[in-house]
């Protein structure tokens, strides 16, 4: 039996004010299983990634309410929220969000300095994250001297420090080539599949969102499309008719 680690409950969620205003979601309702990987999909500026953004307490809803494991972050202290996002969540976006010129071991444990962890305690757990990902011979590397592949592998890496019990990732792979990509997404699905960490991941990408056990379905910022547990991946007829790929959000 699965339980809800993540939950909207008929979110709403808007930008700007008077002629500007823009609905980027209505009334979203949507529960993620604990150990699940759910893609979410949709064209540009369908709400995918506006989603993703408030089931990781990045934003807030204006109306409805986010529970994590049951627990309403609207109930929370903003210290209760960073406290909940920080120890539970991990990031993964395309853009890396690296420190160039720092190693790629100081990267990796930045989570830790902010959350004042020993020295000693931080080099020993980044360590062991980058022996996981095979990227202990480049702890002592700059960032910016690696390769798409291997700064993603970092990100991954960085990601895990904090033993997540969800990872969020915005196109994982849209910076990297095919080859490449894959052997993130097969990252991150071991992860997923070994260590039960659950996954969350915007996509535009139509072969990584079958990969995982549920694809959302997001279209001018409604649900067209949840399916609750590992079901065949669902696919979009609006999004047929353009070809395999969905602008990114």
């Amino acid at each position: 039996m699965t339980d809800t680690i993540l939950e909207a409950r008929d979110i709403h969620k808007s930008y700007g004010r008077g002629p500007a205003r823009f609905e980027a979601l209505t009334g979203v309702s949507l529960r993620v299983e604990a150990g699940e990987s759910v893609a979410i999909v949709g064209k540009s500026g369908s709400g995918k990634s506006t989603l993703m953004h408030l089931l990781a307490l990045l934003d807030s809803p204006d109306q409805g309410a986010v529970a994590i494991e049951g627990k309403v972050a609207g109930e929370l202290s903003v210290r209760q929220v960073d406290r909940l996002r920080n120890t539970m969540f991990g990031f993964v976006f395309q853009q890396f969000f690296l420190i160039p010129s720092a190693s790629v071991l100081d990267n990796v444990i930045l989570p830790l300095k902010i959350a004042r962890v020993a020295p000693r305690e931080r080099h020993e757990r980044g360590m062991a994250v980058l022996r996981q990902l095979e990227l202990d011979d480049k702890a002592a590397n700059k960032a910016v001297n690696l390769s798409g592949g291997q700064k993603q592998r970092v990100v991954i890496a960085r990601a895990l420090i904090n033993e997540p019990r969800v990872i969020f990732a915005d196109e994982p792979t849209g910076n990297l080539d095919t080859a490449t990509g894959r052997l993130v997404e097969d990252i991150l699905f071991r992860l997923n599949r070994e260590q039960g960490i659950t996954l969350v991941i915007v996509t535009h990408d139509t072969d990584l969102a079958a990969r995982c056990d549920r694809q959302v379905i997001i279209r001018d910022g409604t649900l067209v499309a949840a399916p609750e547990g590992p079901l065949p991946p669902v696919v979009d007829p609006a999004a047929a008719h353009a070809g395999p790929a969905v602008t990114h959000a």
